[in-house]
């Protein structure tokens, strides 16, 4: 769908603030969020961004409402894996659990499917089937050696569900295998298996060593920048005035029942 020039570039300004801050400041990336929904409601990129704000806040029934309209209107089965994990948000694991058996994750890429088989393994430990769950991210992506984007989080949950099966030795080791696949530090598998190894971190500070001592300049002068005013004009296009009904929180297209 084609916006006008001026609401399209006001559009864009709001879905790049998202982006920008929604790791950081996952809150003013949703507000963000809901003001491109004003403008676009009919853009699926827009549905898109606006279900992984609201994610990202833990807004769990909006997210998989935004998700569900966005797969609406272009068929893609990309957000099958993080809709079935809002199904787990909402404490229906089960369902979480049926849609990893549906045929639209055979239609995920290798990325999809390893997404897919983490959420349905956190999906069998929030039911404590914590066996199941090993089982579940066995598999020849976690036999092999060669490191995608996905290992190192694909590593850390089986060392985790290990850990918590009570089986150490063999959780240490797969912490290990995820640290080192871990170039950008997306986990915490250095912090985890230096706990296993009773190593204790301490303040390189001391407790007499308090850096709100530090001489300060009753001078310097506040020049930081005040916060990032929310993009786009108050008065929305005419489009943010339809009736969204018919692709918010209904159960069509993308929930499985138990």
């Amino acid at each position: 769908m084609s916006l006008p020039k001026t609401l399209a570039e006001d559009v864009a300004r709001n879905l790049v603030m998202v982006a920008r801050l929604i790791d950081e400041d996952p809150e003013q990336a949703y507000a963000y969020s809901r003001i491109a929904l004003r403008l676009a409601s009919r853009v699926a990129a827009v549905r898109e961004a606006a279900g992984f704000a609201a994610y990202a806040t833990q807004k769990y029934a909006e997210a998989l409402a935004e998700f569900r309209a966005s797969r609406r209107m272009t068929g893609s089965v990309d957000l099958w894996p993080v809709m079935a994990d809002c199904e787990r948000g909402l404490g229906r694991p089960e369902r979480a659990m049926a849609m990893a058996g549906e045929p639209e994750v055979q239609k995920l890429d290798k990325a999809g499917q390893v997404e897919m088989r983490l959420v349905a393994a956190g999906a069998r430990r929030d039911m404590g089937q914590i066996d199941a769950a090993i089982v579940t991210l066995q598999s020849p992506e976690l036999a092999s050696s060669a490191v995608h984007s996905w290992t190192p989080r694909l590593r850390y949950a089986y060392a985790d569900a290990l850990l918590e099966a009570g089986r150490e030795d063999e959780a240490r080791e797969w912490f290990g295998k995820a640290m080192e696949a871990d170039k950008d530090g997306a986990t915490d598998a250095s912090d985890r298996l230096a706990e296993l190894d009773g190593v204790e971190f301490v303040d390189a500070l001391g407790d007499d060593d308090d850096p709100s001592d530090a001489p300060v300049d009753v001078n310097e002068q506040d020049d930081s920048p005040g916060e990032d005013s929310l993009a786009g004009d108050d008065d929305a296009d005419d489009e943010s005035d339809e009736d969204e009904s018919d692709v918010r929180g209904d159960d069509e297209d993308g929930s499985t029942k138990a």
